[in-house]
């Protein structure tokens, strides 16, 4: 594959061990073994991931092609809303044994290679969970010319498997407390009860685009023209004029008090204040 073939692979393929990321969170909460208890595991699962933090993520790497989460969903229905938002495509497997896997880890590195030989605007791997079965398919991966980016809880991730991705993010650093966010708030921006005021939805995507486009590249300057895929890529139904805002332009003429703009070499460019 040739480096401007490889310039145009944009697209991202997500792909979710999500009972292993579930399990590793549960230990974390309940204690180590919780989850592998009978009384624990073969039960109807509390939602304990954030998933609409890593989709963003991913997101942020590019238009999302695949997304597709290996479980055995039988006892993960109460996570029915956030998958449907998420538009993540459930692959269903079933564990041979009670004490057995469910083989998510095989069949995952086996659909992500398949995929990758398949489609050609592939650019990004994304990979959840923090096995050390996944370091294998990181060789085929990176032997094809793609990125691979993986995710995983700190304490439940094999060392060797993130250090063979290209970048690991871990599932910690995606996501924000409830009370850390509180934390985070300005004294004026609470009302009398200690309540926050409504949430400007169009400053928040906003800045969440930008923050992302940051991470993702680096740097705290982001192109202007790269802002509004990326909200797009967020929410595919967000429209400015849902907000009060005639135009991508018009909105972030409102929101100027956010962010720094300055002229960059191509297009303008915004860092938040």
């Amino acid at each position: 594959m040739s480096r401007s073939d490889r310039e145009e692979n944009k697209s991202v393929a997500l792909y979710w061990d999500f009972e292993n990321l579930h399990a590793s969170l549960c230990e974390a909460r309940f204690g180590e073994g919780a989850y592998n208890k009978p009384d624990g595991r073969f039960k109807a699962q509390e939602p304990l991931v954030d998933v609409q933090a890593i989709v963003e993520l991913a997101a942020s790497f590019g238009p999302i092609a695949i997304n597709r989460a290996y479980c055995n969903w039988q006892y993960f229905g109460r996570y029915r809303d956030a998958l449907l938002q998420g538009a993540v495509e459930l692959i269903q497997l079933f564990s041979p044994g009670a004490s057995a896997k469910n083989g998510a880890d095989i069949k995952l590195c086996l659909d992500a290679v398949e995929d990758i030989s398949r489609f050609g605007h592939i650019g990004t791997i994304v990979i959840v969970g923090g096995d050390s079965d996944f370091m294998p398919v990181s060789q085929k991966i990176k032997a094809a010319g793609r990125t691979l980016i993986g995710v995983g809880a700190r304490k439940s991730t094999n060392r060797h498997w993130a250090k063979s991705c290209h970048e690991f993010r871990y599932y910690e650093n995606l996501v924000e407390t409830p009370a850390a966010a509180m934390d985070g708030l300005p004294s004026d921006a609470l009302v009398p009860g200690g309540l926050p005021e409504p949430v400007n939805a169009a400053a928040e995507i906003f800045k969440r685009a930008i923050r992302l486009l940051a991470e993702t590249q680096g740097d705290a300057w982001v192109n202007k023209g790269s802002i509004w895929p990326m909200i797009k890529r967020l929410d595919p139904t967000f429209d400015t004029k849902d907000h009060g805002y005639a135009s991508f332009s018009a909105m972030v003429k409102a929101l100027e008090a956010l962010v720094e703009i300055r002229k960059g070499d191509f297009d303008q460019v915004i860092r938040l204040r």
